[in-house]
């Protein structure tokens, strides 16, 4: 069976404590349906547009956008096929899992779907690579990193799932198992092609499984793009004689520091004074109205004309969504005449 090695550093330990408050308020904060809704779809578009870009997709955040919506883009088959593949597990996420295990037969499943209509040989979806491979730079030829060889992938990859789904590691951190098998498969490098994407999908659905991302707000492939020398460097750390992957723990827990932190720092913006509207009773805003409510809390206060210039609106347009969110309590107006604004109330 793998036995990951690592260290609990205090920077570590520093990560998982963020996080686990972070995740308190999330967990208890006050959001209508209609947010959440919002929330993890902002997160399911972010996530794939990340995944797919760190692997060369060329599509813009926007693109991705536009394809979730069910529209087409120009672009090229390929560009659009990876992006709507990592859209759809992501969207199935919570079906993917066998009685809550991850087999290899739920591995295999998703690399097929993550990779059809992707791969030059079809063949190659859904089972182990069948040849070596080596990851390096096509342009200087310089090799990286070489994968174990290919007739261990099966036995490495049968210890691997072992472990995933023993007693020691449905005891551990979830956030540290998400990370251990985030290196371990990349490692392994089971694939032809497709590993990174499997590998970052397969750390979201151990979250997932774990209870960590339950309402799936979390977009931690975000963080990978944000700064891909760092992710590629943080996987790099690792020293292939010892394979002791405590530095890319460290890269790996402020990732999820940070990005919950962020979830956090949304969520409260958008359940502002909790006990009020607990009281009140949940509010149901429409996705225009949840818009207008977001572009306060970026810029502090809105006015007529910028809900008008939002939505292209008629003064009259506009005025009908603010009276409604007056009567409800969501807002208050601050000024007089033309220099009146809103704000949160």
């Amino acid at each position: 069976m793998f036995k990951p090695k690592y260290s609990i550093t205090p920077n570590i330990l520093n990560n998982l404590i963020k996080t686990a408050k972070a995740k308190a308020v999330v967990d208890n904060a006050y959001l209508v349906p209609k947010w959440e809704v919002a929330l993890r779809r902002e997160a399911l578009i972010k996530n794939a547009h990340a995944s797919t870009a760190i692997e060369g997709n060329p599509l813009s955040l926007e693109q991705v956008s536009e394809l979730a919506m069910g529209r087409d883009i120009m672009a090229t088959r390929k560009a659009k096929a990876e992006v709507l593949n990592y859209l759809k597990v992501l969207e199935d996420l919570p079906g993917l899992a066998e009685d809550g295990k991850i087999t290899e037969k739920v591995i295999f499943k998703m690399h097929s779907l993550l990779t059809k209509d992707v791969l030059e040989n079809p063949e190659d979806s859904g089972v182990y690579r069948n040849r070596q491979v080596v990851i390096g730079n096509r342009r200087t030829g310089v090799i990286t990193f070489r994968p174990p060889d290919t007739k261990d992938v099966p036995i490495l990859m049968k210890k691997f799932v072992k472990w995933l789904n023993s007693k020691e590691t449905l005891e551990t951190n979830p956030v540290l198992t998400a990370g251990m098998s985030h290196y371990e498969f990349v490692r392994i490098h089971p694939f032809i092609d497709g590993n990174g994407r499997t590998a970052r999908a397969l750390a979201s659905l151990i979250l997932y499984l774990k209870g960590f991302d339950t309402k799936r707000f979390f977009a931690l492939d975000d963080y990978y793009d944000s700064d891909r020398q760092s992710y590629y460097r943080a996987l790099q750390s690792v020293d292939s004689k010892t394979l002791d992957i405590t530095e890319w723990l460290k890269y790996f827990t402020y990732g999820v520091a940070l990005q919950i932190e962020k979830v956090k720092e949304k969520v409260l913006s958008l359940s502002s004074d909790l006990k009020r509207k607990q009281l009140k009773g949940q509010i149901a805003l429409t996705e225009r109205q949840m818009r207008i409510v977001e572009r306060i809390n970026d810029y502090g206060h809105i006015t007529n004309k910028t809900i008008r210039e939002m939505f292209k609106l008629s003064d009259e347009g506009a005025l009908k969504e603010i009276k409604k969110l007056l009567s409800i309590g969501v807002i208050k107006a601050e000024g007089k005449g033309r220099n009146i604004r809103y704000l949160l109330a």
